[in-house]
This record gives C-alpha cells, sequence and structure tokens, in this order.
C-alpha cells in the first residue's frame, strides 16, 4: 500500500494527536471519522478537513474500507468496536488502555485475521532514548541491570472526575493504574522484559472516585531487577520518572507527558566513565516521544503487510501486570504473571470481586 487510509472512532481531545500525526507523515490520509455526538464529529470534521463523518462506527464501516481503525473512544468501548473492525479486515490502533480486562483483550486477538491486526498506542516506547536503552540492554559496558524507578506522580482536580465515564471500574476500567501510569511501566516493561510477580497496595486518597488514585508495587523481573512502580493522581507537582540502574551505570528520564533525547541522564560507576559514555553516544538520536514516532513505525509496518507496534503479545505484558497490581492489592498477596486466568475475577474485571472501599 502506497497511502495508509484512516480512519478515526471518537473525536475528543486525543483524537487530535492522531490526526495531526497523519496529516504531517507520508503515506497516510484520513478518509472518515465517526462520534456520536454530532457537534463534536461536525467541528473535527470541519477542522481536519475529513471528506466523510458518520453517526456510529457501524455505518462507517459499512460505507468506508479504511486500512486503520484509530480508536480514541473510553476504554470501555475498546474491544466491542475492535473486534467490529477487524472482522471488516481493518487493522486497529487503539489507545490506552486497549482493553478493560484480560478476557476482553483475549477476546480482541482472538478476532485478529491474516492482514487484520490490532496494535495499542504506547507511545514513550518510541521515542530515541528508549531505543537507545533497549539496544543496550545486555551490554557489558551497563553491565547487568539490578533496580528500577517508575514512577508517575500525576494530578488531577475533582472536576476531572464528573466525565462520565471515568472513575468507575465499570467503564474506564480502572484508576491512575490503568489510565495513567500505564504509559510509564509500559516503557519500564518493553526496557526490562518480562516481569515475575508483583506485590501492590492501592488506596483512595482524596479524590471523588470509585477506583484507586494512589497504587504502589513492587516488581520483580525475569533478569532479576526489582523496580518501584507509582501511579499518582493525588500529586500537585507533576513528574513522570524513570530510572534505571545497572552494575556500571544509572540511566534517568525525567519528563511528564513526553520526552526528548534532553531529558535523560546517564551516570557512570566510577571508574566505567568512558565504556559508559561511548556506549550511549553511539545509540539513535533525535525522535521525540508521542504520536508522530509511533505512527511512523506503524504505518511502515502496514505498508510492508507487517503486524506493527505495539502488538497484542506486547500490550498483554502491560495489561496483566495491571491486573496484577490490582489483585495483590486486593487480595493482600504477591501476584505471579500468568497467575490470573480465566478461573480469576481479576481476569475478568481489574477489581475482580469488587474494591476493598465502599
Amino acid at each position: 500500500m502506497e497511502t495508509i487510509e484512516s480512519a478515526i472512532v471518537g473525536t475528543g481531545a486525543i483524537a487530535g494527536f492522531h490526526a495531526a500525526s497523519l496529516g504531517r507523515l507520508d503515506r497516510s490520509r484520513l478518509v472518515a471519522a465517526t462520534d456520536i455526538d454530532p457537534a463534536a464529529l461536525a467541528a473535527f470534521g470541519e477542522k481536519w478537513s475529513v471528506p466523510r463523518l458518520y453517526p456510529d462506527l457501524e455505518s462507517l464501516l459499512a460505507a468506508e474500507s479504511p486500512d486503520l481503525v484509530h480508536l480514541c473512544t473510553p476504554p470501555g468501548l475498546h474491544a466491542p468496536q475492535a473486534v467490529a473492525a477487524l472482522g471488516r479486515g481493518a487493522s486497529v490502533l487503539c489507545e490506552k488502555p486497549p482493553a478493560r480486562s484480560l478476557a476482553e483483550l483475549d477476546a480482541i486477538g482472538s478476532a485478529q485475521t491474516d492482514g487484520a491486526f490490532f496494535a495499542t498506542v504506547f507511545q514513550h516506547r518510541f521515542g530515541s532514548g528508549a531505543a537507545r536503552l533497549r539496544g543496550l540492554m545486555g551490554d557489558s559496558r551497563l553491565g547487568r541491570p539490578t533496580a528500577a524507578v517508575c514512577h508517575t506522580l500525576w494530578f488531577r482536580p475533582d472536576s476531572y472526575f464528573a466525565v462520565p465515564w471515568r472513575g468507575g471500574f465499570d467503564v474506564e476500567g480502572g484508576g491512575p493504574t490503568m489510565g495513567h501510569g500505564i504509559h510509564q511501566f509500559d516503557l519500564l516493561l518493553s526496557i526490562m522484559g518480562e516481569w515475575e510477580s508483583v506485590v501492590a497496595v492501592a488506596v483512595r486518597q482524596a479524590k471523588p472516585t470509585a477506583t484507586e488514585d494512589l497504587s504502589v508495587a513492587i516488581v520483580t523481573f525475569a533478569n532479576g531487577a526489582i523496580a518501584t512502580v507509582v501511579n499518582s493522581l493525588v500529586s500537585p507537582r507533576e513528574s513522570s520518572y524513570l530510572r534505571f540502574d545497572f552494575e556500571h551505570a544509572t540511566v534517568e528520564l525525567d519528563h511528564v507527558y513526553g520526552y526528548g533525547d534532553d531529558d535523560w541522564t546517564v551516570t557512570a560507576a566510577p571508574g566505567h566513565e568512558d565504556p559508559v559514555a561511548q556506549a550511549w553516544a553511539a545509540g539513535p538520536a533525535g525522535v521525540r516521544s508521542g504520536h508522530d514516532a509511533q505512527l511512523t513505525v506503524v504505518l511502515d509496518a502496514l505498508a510492508a503487510g507487517a503486524p506493527p507496534p505495539v502488538s497484542l503479545v506486547d500490550a498483554r505484558l502491560t495489561v496483566e501486570l495491571v491486573a496484577g497490581i490490582y489483585a495483590s492489592a486486593f487480595t493482600g498477596r504477591p501476584v505471579a504473571r500468568g497467575e490470573l486466568g480465566p478461573d480469576s475475577p481479576f481476569y475478568h474485571r481489574m477489581d475482580g470481586t469488587g474494591a476493598p472501599w465502599a
């Protein structure tokens, strides 16, 4: 395919990021959009010069044959909309979280067919700093990873939760663990690899929400490293901070909603300054994290007939950690990866049989 034709589902704020990126990239054309709010749809269509607008996804798929459907809708709609688009032979790029549960994510996986792929927007994987660090995993100049920190310390006012689909497990799927910190710890997992076990707490500290507004987890990885993961919506000075400690170096990323190369810091252990500096300097550079970075790779993959990133396999590792954090927090015990199968209530809902608060 020389040109990838896209349709956007849902015209809220995040849809504008998709439309803007499509307008900046080669081989892409926005051909259609849909939203249940006629006024929002009309405004979106005018702003982004969308040639055809539809009142719902069903009518769009009946009239159009897009190569890629962008799901920019609330989390509770992702699974049925993804299944519908995949069933029509369209690939899907879905905003996070890809589904409200492991059960929904596995149902999406069952709907994939040859040539119709499902990918999740986890754009922080695609900045050059992350690519540089992934390329150095296993490099003797940095040494073995030993510890990590992944803190999403954000703030949301009470009015944020007045939006009907926010603040509940039924529609949003969860709180900051599911909808906010997931970006940072997906980046953590993309670098550190498979996790083995998690122990966590989740609480409601201050916000008018049925979900947690703060969770704290300790995650053990297959490579032996241990990470602390904090997901907060009660932190007025916002920060997204990741730290990776190796035998011979510390690598840090400090940003809020997106990063560039200057947001990374590398500190070598005494006696390892030169090899660490040489290793870091040799990596890729110049790419900010964001929708442009991921969509570039997605369009390249679709043009080649290959599965685009982030695949269902990769996204499932992240969503399984979300489920593991909730399961550990709500049962008071460690949870191992692979433990939460169809027999577990946490496979079907992130709050399992219910959160431990009223």
